[in-house]
């Protein structure tokens, strides 16, 4: 993908000039230089959306998205977990046309994949929730909105398509839970997601040490790091500090004396069976429960009449103790027939096609999207999704294959 020359800082990019000839009243042909990115030049892989972002965010804010909680074991194990899949490659199989259109919950996506929730998304770049929204629409792929988020239901759910995801942070209110519930169908979000596995809040040492508090408030250090990274500064400057908007209308007067708390926080509840027999009773359409690492717990949601199961530990940012995903993602394969949502420690197609042949049935991605869009601007989820699409099509030639799911328990090794 080439993209025009907008600004100076974007000279760092890798640039290819080209000259451009303008036919002019006198028939002379000038040259005019037109000098343009190329983004797959440079930034081919998400540890190279990853490594630019860092060098373009105040470390706060680095740490706030990078960072697990405890010694990031979790974090650790997500990636360890998914390195030890591999496959045979596959020989004389022909040629192969790679489909990645995929169905899911009663939708049909453009590709295998789609962008998590992300709380506080508009602290890494003003407006992130709506770019991201419209370009998982442009690529046919779903968005899931926070809880927790910097914009509302309201300002998101028309660019979804009618295809979002709301991801619920459970309300101990029950008129607050029924609000929510209108304000995201009413938005146009048809699918819910219940978040059940952040009973207390995480102590996320890194995150504490970096220096951000809820609300964000600029400390000396802050505005060091802030002095230090003036592109990122002046777009906030611009913008405004961010804040969970979509909390405001039940918020009251609420300061924070925990540094990895919010709001959020304060609302909410640690749900229990009947709570989630609420939700299905009071949400007409797919629900999701987020969260679930133990295959034991499967049967019990599968009779609760919950649509799909996320496998996930919360990319490592609740508990340091939880397995890998790719583990546990394995194990609650055997255990139910529901579909399955794959996430953590994405790097690439190879992992999205690791994650299928161990049984997913989607995967979703959160930080790799923030990467891209910190690293690139808008233009970064755009690119994020040719890599991933390149990726997909190249390493399934590999395999001889037309789709991940094809490759559901077939030529692995561990």
């Amino acid at each position: 993908m080439a993209q025009k020359f907008k600004s100076s800082e974007d000279l760092k990019c890798n640039v290819q000039i080209f000259w451009k000839p303008e036919i002019s009243l006198d028939k002379t042909i000038p040259l005019t230089p037109y000098i343009y990115m190329d983004f797959h030049a440079k930034y081919m892989t998400i540890s190279d959306l990853q490594a630019r972002a860092k060098k373009r965010l105040p470390h706060f804010t680095w740490e706030f998205l990078h960072s697990g909680t405890g010694d990031d074991g979790s974090v650790d194990r997500n990636r360890s977990a998914l390195d030890r899949v591999g496959f045979y490659p596959s020989i004389l199989h022909g040629e192969v046309a790679p489909n990645l259109r995929t169905e899911f919950l009663g939708q049909s996506y453009d590709l295998p994949f789609g962008v998590a929730p992300v709380g506080h998304s508009g602290l890494f770049w003003p407006g992130a929730e709506a770019i991201l929204a419209q370009s998982a629409l442009t690529a046919g792929v779903p968005y899931s909105l926070s809880t927790v988020a910097t914009m509302t239901p309201e300002e998101v759910g028309s660019l979804t398509g009618n295809r979002g995801w709301f991801q619920l942070y459970p309300p101990r209110d029950e008129e607050i839970r029924r609000d929510l519930l209108a304000r995201a169908k009413g938005s146009g979000f048809e699918t819910l997601i219940l978040t059940v596995d952040v009973p207390v809040a995480s102590r996320r040492e890194r995150q504490v040490r970096g220096g951000l508090t809820q609300p964000p408030r600029v400390t000396p250090r802050i505005f060091w790091q802030c002095l230090r990274t003036p592109s990122w500064s002046l777009r906030r400057a611009q913008a405004g500090m961010p804040h969970m908007k979509t909390l405001d209308k039940y918020s009251g007067d609420f300061e924070s004396r925990d540094p990895t708390a919010h709001i959020g926080y304060l609302l909410r509840t640690a749900p229990g069976w009947d709570y989630l027999h609420w939700l299905r009773d009071h949400w007409q359409g797919p629900l999701i429960v987020k969260g679930v690492l133990n295959p034991k717990d499967a049967p019990k949601l599968e009779a609760a009449g919950v649509d799909a199961l996320w496998v996930s530990n919360h990319g490592g940012r609740q508990f340091a103790g939880a397995p890998g995903t790719a583990d546990a993602l394995a194990q609650i394969r055997k255990a139910s027939s529901l579909p399955l949502i794959y996430d953590g420690a994405i790097e690439g197609g190879l992992d999205i096609i690791r994650a299928y042949a161990l049984g997913a049935d989607f995967v979703m991605m959160g930080r790799a999207w923030h990467y891209a869009l910190t690293a690139l601007g808008p233009e970064g989820p755009k690119h994020l999704t040719e890599i991933l699409q390149r990726d997909l099509v190249s390493n399934l030639g590999q395999l001889g294959a037309q789709h991940p799911k094809d490759l559901r328990g077939k030529h692995l090794f561990f």
